[in-house]
């Protein structure tokens, strides 16, 4: 889809208006909170820089018109009189101005608007500033993550101040949807860089932002998830030469790592063991091709959450800027698990855009209730076509944990053949010496016969 004159408008002019303002000076942080009693549920601290297109108002092209109108109704609406009469129309209303202005430090939250999401309501936060205009953001969570689903500007063209000689008046809404802004739970959002989003015929530029909702305490959490703008480097890039980059050096075996959930009264409900590797298929900012790289999880640098249910259980494992979800399921007929679902999101440092991947119809890990899942041999388990997961030494038990040990095993196919293959090799060369003593014993007993006593 082609991008339409106004758009083209915003592109060229929005990044003009953000870099003047910025030598100027004119950009103010503000610090917004939503609170349900005395905790903070969402905060945020951030400038923004509102990029506004509007029409005005020409009176000499609005006289011409009125004048038009009342000829075309003496000339009985003739369809020709008329076709001239809205192509003045649209000279009296195409003129368009852009209006550009920065979140004053006087924006407030509207308490009334925003909300931590009781109800079933999405938390909410709607910050006010002038006459009549509005900034919002709404947040949803999707398993160990919270995102911004949308954008919401409101501005009132009866601002004269703000909006000279507009031609509307009252309220605009534009929304947008296309925020890209989200964080692992219990993580705070940061982005120095200026990030811009289009709604309608409006911009929005964000910078110096750190921004977290669903928070657990009343300040931003120490941990934080940097933008991937904030993550490329700004130095000069070195002078070309004529040498071949040398191949990744593949990460080897990762590091084993023992991980745990405990429900609400602190009893461990799932258990786990096992070295992850990540398999995933991304574009390279560096390169500018899709590059294919293996990703050891570190267990020592791994934050665990995740909850148990009777029938779903969740293992939650963040490591700075990725997050891995597992998802058990439990049929309460058969009563046997499986590992039904593998979500990852990561943010890494050489990636166009975070990549996100998730399959809620796997069909591994599956076992018994009342005994943990085994397997030593190294599993891979296909997710997408861009992300594979490879398994080292597991032994996982989502339901049924006891006195938080492992219970009995049931071993995987694999490491049922690894056993066997030793098996079927000592008994083959068991039979391969059993055959070369009787050849011998009867070669001997040949020999003997053919003597005669004399």
């Amino acid at each position: 889809m082609g991008s339409t004159p106004k758009m083209k408008v915003l592109d060229c002019l929005a990044p003009l208006f953000i870099a003047c303002l910025a030598i100027l000076g004119c950009t103010q942080a503000v610090t917004l909170e939503v609170k349900e009693g005395n905790s903070t549920c969402i905060k945020a601290e951030l400038s923004a820089l509102l990029f506004i297109t509007y029409t005005t108002f020409n009176s000499t092209a609005s006289a011409q018109y009125s004048a038009c109108v009342e000829s075309e109704k003496r000339l009985l609406f003739s369809a020709l009189h008329a076709l001239l009469c809205h192509l003045m129309n649209s000279l009296v209303f195409s003129p368009q101005s852009n209006v550009s202005t920065s979140l004053p430090d006087s924006t407030s939250v509207d308490a009334a608007s925003s909300s931590c999401g009781a109800a079933g309501r999405p938390p909410w936060l709607v910050a006010v500033f002038g006459s009549g205009h509005a900034l919002g953001l709404s947040f949803a969570k999707n398993g160990s993550f919270y995102s911004v689903t949308n954008l919401t500007l409101q501005y009132n063209l009866s601002d004269t101040l703000l909006f000279p000689q507009s031609n509307g008046s009252g309220v605009v809404t534009v929304v947008s949807s296309s925020v890209g802004i989200w964080a692992p739970i219990n993580t705070t959002y940061r982005c120095a860089s200026p990030t811009t989003i289009r709604a309608g015929g409006a911009a929005v530029t964000f910078s110096a932002m750190r921004l977290e909702a669903y928070m657990p305490g009343n300040d931003l959490s120490p941990a934080e998830s940097v933008c991937a703008a904030d993550q490329t480097t700004t130095t000069a890039p070195p002078t070309p030469t004529t040498t071949v980059a040398p191949a990744p050096t593949p990460p080897g075996t990762p590091a084993t790592g023992v991980f745990s959930v405990t429900n609400s009264s602190g009893t461990v409900c799932l258990l786990a063991k096992m070295g992850l590797q990540l398999n995933v298929s991304y574009v390279s900012q560096a390169q500018n091709k899709t590059v294919q790289e293996l990703v050891n999880v570190n267990p020592n640098l791994t934050v665990t959450s995740g909850s148990c249910g009777s029938t779903t259980a969740s293992l939650v494992l963040t490591q700075q800027t990725t997050t891995l979800n597992f998802t058990f399921s439990m049929n309460s007929i058969t009563s046997q698990y499986h590992l039904s679902g593998i979500n990852l999101l990561a943010n890494w440092s050489d990636m166009t855009a975070p990549f996100s991947a998730s399959n809620t119809s796997l069909d591994y890990l599956r076992s018994t209730l009342g005994r943990s899942y085994m397997c030593n041999t190294e599993q891979t388990l296909l997710v997408v076509p861009a992300f594979s997961l490879n398994t080292f030494r597991l032994q996982v038990q989502p339901f049924g944990v006891t006195a938080s040990q492992f219970a009995a095993a049931e071993e995987c196919q694999l490491d049922q053949d690894q056993m066997l293959i030793p098996i079927i090799v000592g008994a083959a060369l068991a039979g391969l010496v059993l055959i070369i003593l009787v050849a011998y014993l009867i070669g001997r007993k040949r020999s003997h016969a053919g003597y005669q006593t004399i």
